[in-house]
């Protein structure tokens, strides 16, 4: 599928209790959307499950985001068309992506589109590395270029594009569950291409546990192993790592994290973000944020932030593994 997102494995996260008990009434949907995969477990009174309801809902979201459609929304932006309205997806992520573009620093940043499918994990086909012209597309690169008035989208340079990878994935986690709670349920787990929002107790009555994975390179995640497991009672969490999405060429490796504001694929110590926050949407953008800062800056973020927690692992200067903890999330931690 050629939908939002690239066709990938979950990111850093292991559903670890999902199962259907039928002395409850749960519901277990699953499926592929925007070029991945979703599992939603949910409570619920009704007596057929939400999933129609849900695939229209996600279908709505993918109209408005994909840039794989070029009837969507974020496409037509893309191709500068006048007359097309901007809707409530669009306005919402646009506006909250410029929130977080600025606490960031322009870590996070959704112009970096045209950066993105230079590097080959775009929505365009790729250039050789060595070929591709940084400081020129720099220049049409940068949040500061692009605004909102009067409903429209004014850009400072016609060639800027838009690249909601980064957001609109853990915003449409945000999107099912706030349909799920609509239609009154209590107790759910959604999860899509391995971005998490629950809510509640599983069919067993127990609070969701999710694992977070070690990052171990290997794309086909052949070789999964679970680093940490963690209790999520309500709220959200969003993973992003250099170890499922890369390619290897001339025995150097590109991974998909680019750097907005230097143009160049991260390259640092910090190998995975698992980031929690009350919505899915600001903790898929943070995620990406904090692989682009590193290590230092991205826990200089969430200590100032109340509203959220982190797990980071990082590689010390011997290559070990060595993790950070925000304070609060240590208490969620299985032992």
């Amino acid at each position: 599928m050629r939908n939002l997102f690239n066709s990938f494995a979950l990111v850093g996260i292991l559903i670890l209790s999902s199962c259907q008990n039928n002395s409850k009434n749960y519901y277990f949907d699953e499926g592929q959307i925007f070029g991945t995969f979703y599992h939603i477990t949910y409570e619920y009174t009704g007596d057929e499950s939400l999933h129609d309801n849900i695939m229209a809902k996600l279908e709505e979201f993918d109209l408005s985001l994909s840039t794989y459609k070029p009837q969507s929304v974020i496409s037509r932006v893309n191709n500068n068309d006048t007359s097309v309205v901007l809707d409530h997806y669009f306005l919402t992520t646009f506006k909250r992506g410029e929130e977080i573009s600025g606490i960031t620093n322009g870590a996070f940043d959704m112009t970096v589109a045209p950066l993105v499918n230079a590097w080959g994990f775009g929505f365009k086909n790729k250039l050789d590395p060595e070929m591709i012209p940084v400081d020129s597309l720099l220049e049409i690169v940068g949040y500061e270029k692009v605004r909102l008035l009067n409903g429209k989208i004014v850009k400072d340079d016609p060639r800027i594009m838009f690249d909601a990878s980064a957001i609109a994935k853990g915003y449409g986690v945000d999107v099912v569950a706030d349909l799920l709670e609509l239609n009154g349920v209590s107790n759910y787990m959604v999860e899509i291409g391995g971005e998490i929002r629950a809510k509640g107790e599983n069919d067993k009555g127990r609070i969701w546990r999710v694992g977070i994975d070690k990052p171990i390179d290997d794309p086909s995640t052949m070789s999964r192993e679970i680093q940490e497991v963690v209790q999520m009672e309500n709220g959200a969490l969003a993973t992003s790592g250099n170890y499922r999405r890369f390619y290897i060429k001339d025995g150097k490796k590109y991974a998909h994290t680019i750097d907005p504001r230097i143009g160049y694929p991260v390259q640092h110590s910090l190998l995975s973000a698992s980031v929690f926050a009350p919505d899915c949407m600001s903790a898929d953008a943070y995620a990406t944020s904090f692989m682009v800062l590193g290590l230092e800056k991205s826990i200089g973020i969430v200590e100032k932030d109340s509203l959220l927690e982190a797990y980071f692992i990082y590689a010390d200067s011997l290559g070990n593994y060595k993790t950070y903890v925000s304070e609060k999330l240590k208490d969620s931690l299985i032992k």
